[in-house]
């Protein structure tokens, strides 16, 4: 993650949100390195991501996933989901060690 949780309710957001997988590679988007920021303000939620890459076919369905496990959040009653290219997804240097073998990845 870029940014760490700075409140208890950002906390709450990015552990409700940590369940959710890339279906294609069956690991949690936070572990991929995936969730860039989780900010909250009152009942809004804001969370911003990225895909593994541009022509992602499960992108809409992750960007669900992430609104649905946000809304679960007592508190939360609005999400907005941003996601961004830059900066670029590197899974070497994003990716959690877990992750990264679970992908075949070794340094």
């Amino acid at each position: 993650m870029i940014r760490d949780p700075e409140t208890e309710k950002e906390w709450e957001v990015y552990h409700s949100i940590r369940s959710v997988e890339d279906p294609e590679i069956g690991i949690s988007l936070v572990e991929l390195g995936l969730i860039y920021d989780v900010k909250v303000e009152g009942e809004k939620a804001e969370v911003t991501m990225t895909y593994t890459s541009l022509a992602c076919p499960a992108g809409p369905q992750m960007k669900q996933d992430i609104e649905n496990h946000a809304l679960r959040v007592e508190g939360i009653s609005e999400v907005a989901v941003h996601v961004v290219w830059n900066p670029k997804w590197e899974p070497r240097s994003m990716a959690s060690e877990e992750a990264k073998m679970q992908m075949g990845i070794f340094d």
